[in-house]
């Protein structure tokens, strides 16, 4: 067994994103967040929980549903009508490898779910090894829990998985959250399979998690955060999902290096409103992906986080859920 949740990338950097950001398409917005956290005052507005909102992610349950015969376990929080937000996770992570902060950020005002695909953590069946495949599946699943349109939210390979979503079922899809991901054939994808092995190994000869070296910057602040980070994700303490068995992690791997090198989609007929989301210096995926996807998305904003790397939504969760709300809001 591996430790839950390697991520996927490349070495690149983006040496100046200020710059690179205005080759976004004409007509979409970009930004680039600067500074650190919100007021205290203003994040406890924004994370007060609504009325009807007591479950939060520490506590809330774990279930399952049968989708064409196989058990898919997910987790569900915030009010109980409108849109969900359905969320999508990246390479080796099972549900409690979510930030709660996001988690519970946006549930303040949105029903938030969050699922284990095929062969992930607790869910059951045989990993696929094709983003296609894993789309179809995260399909299944939403249709198996009754809903007719969602809005998601994909992180990493959940983005691509997300692309591929509202490519194949524009109806089912209202908004689209892409964070610290990129395109098909998007530059540097292909080198996951040698970064995550350089980490894995560099987190095992310092007893750290690879997140803290793959989701973040060498930066003291990107070193500060990064701890903050993994304490994050041991809040939840009883009733936590499986680790990602070392087959889902070979098929994630595979599936991610195929897109790496696929052909580009013709992003130009994907209208969906998107906010595409990334640190600016990502090493993973690497940034100038994001600015790529702002470009040829007909309909995208675009907002860079300073000093930050893959897990720039994270490092940055407040802003990040003030921005996410606001833009599934709108």
């Amino acid at each position: 067994m591996i430790p839950a949740n390697f991520l996927e990338g490349s070495h690149m950097k983006l040496k100046n994103p200020a710059a690179l950001m205005t080759s976004a398409a004409s007509g979409n917005s970009a930004a680039l967040v600067t500074g650190t956290k919100m007021s205290t005052s203003n994040a406890s507005r924004l994370q007060q929980p609504i009325p009807s909102a007591s479950i939060t992610w520490r506590n809330a349950k774990t279930k399952s549903i049968d989708v064409g015969g196989t058990k898919f376990v997910y987790r569900q929080l915030g009010i109980d009508t409108g849109v969900p937000v359905i969320f999508l996770n990246h390479l080796a992570a099972e549900l409690d490898r979510w930030d709660p902060r996001v988690v519970d950020g946006i549930a303040t005002r949105r029903r938030v779910i969050v699922f284990d695909n095929r062969g992930v953590g607790a869910s059951e069946g045989k990993p696929p090894t094709t983003v296609e495949a894993m789309a179809r599946d995260a399909v299944a699943f939403i249709r198996a829990l009754g809903f007719a349109q969602v809005d998601l939210f994909g992180f990493s390979l959940g983005g691509f998985i997300s692309q591929v979503i509202a490519q194949e079922e524009p109806q089912l899809v209202r908004k689209v959250i892409l964070a610290g991901t990129g395109p098909a054939g998007g530059m540097g994808i292909d080198h996951v399979t040698s970064v995550t092995m350089r980490d894995m190994v560099k987190g095992a000869l310092t007893l750290r998690h690879p997140e803290y070296y793959l989701f973040f910057t060498k930066t003291r602040t990107g070193r500060k955060e990064a701890r903050e980070f993994l304490a994050r994700l041991k809040e939840r303490a009883e009733n936590r999902d499986k680790p990602v068995s070392v087959p889902a992690f070979i098929a994630q791997l595979k599936a991610i290096h195929t897109w790496g090198l696929q052909r580009p989609h013709d992003l130009s007929r994907l209208h969906h409103p998107v906010l595409v989301a990334n640190g600016d210096h990502d090493r993973m995926v690497p940034s100038s992906n994001s600015i790529d996807l702002a470009r040829r998305l007909p309909n995208a904003d675009l907002v860079l986080y300073e000093d930050a790397g893959h897990g720039g939504v994270f490092q940055y969760h407040e802003a990040f859920v003030k921005k996410a709300l606001e833009f599934l809001e709108a």
